[in-house]
C-alpha cells in the first residue's frame, strides 16, 4: 500500500519499490551516471584541445570566462562550486598557459576581474565551435524541437542543482 502525495502537480506514490514510480528515477540515474561520465572523458579532450597542459576541471573555467566577460575570482568559485584556494590555483595555471590575464575592476579598483587574453579565447571559440558541430552531426537525425526541450529541460536540471 502506498500513500499518494502531491508534488509539483504529479500525483506521486510514497515509498515505492523499483517496479513502481521509482522506476523513471532508477533510469534518470542511470542516464545521467552515463552523461556525467561521457561529460568528464570530453571535457579532458576539450581541455586537452585548448592546451595540452590545461586541467579538465579548468574547461569549465574558460567557458564561463567567455559566456560572461571578466569575473571576480571569488564569483568564479561561487559558480563552479570550489573554494578560494583551489581558485587561486587553477588561475594562477590558467595565467601560467597564457589563457587568462587579470585586469582591475573598473567598478572596483581594490577588486581584479579575471579575463580571457585574446588567445585564450581564440583557442576557447575553436574548442566549442568543434563541439558545436559534433553535436549537429550527431543530432542531426533528432527533431530541432526536441533538441530544444533537451536544452531546456537540462537548463531546468541545472537550476535545480545549483539551489
Amino acid at each position: 500500500m502506498h500513500e499518494d502525495a502531491h508534488r509539483g502537480g504529479r500525483e506521486v506514490a510514497s515509498g515505492a519499490s523499483p517496479s513502481g514510480v521509482d522506476r523513471e528515477f532508477l533510469s534518470l540515474e542511470r542516464e545521467l551516471t552515463v552523461l556525467l561520465r561521457r561529460a568528464r572523458a570530453n571535457q579532458g579532450e576539450m581541455a586537452r584541445e585548448v592546451h595540452p597542459d590545461l586541467e579538465p576541471a579548468a574547461y569549465g573555467l574558460l567557458v564561463r570566462l567567455e559566456e560572461c566577460g571578466g569575473q571576480r575570482a571569488t564569483d568564479l568559485a561561487a559558480y563552479i562550486g570550489v573554494g578560494k584556494a583551489t581558485m587561486s590555483r587553477q588561475l594562477r595555471a590558467l595565467e601560467e598557459l597564457g589563457l587568462v590575464a587579470r585586469e582591475p575592476d573598473p567598478a572596483d579598483g581594490r577588486a581584479w576581474l579575471v579575463a580571457l587574453t585574446d588567445d585564450g579565447r581564440r583557442r576557447v571559440g575553436q574548442v566549442r565551435e568543434a563541439r558545436r558541430a559534433r553535436y549537429v552531426s550527431q543530432l542531426a537525425h533528432w527533431d530541432r524541437h526536441e533538441v530544444a526541450e533537451l536544452a531546456r529541460l537540462l537548463h531546468q536540471l541545472n537550476g535545480v542543482a545549483e539551489k
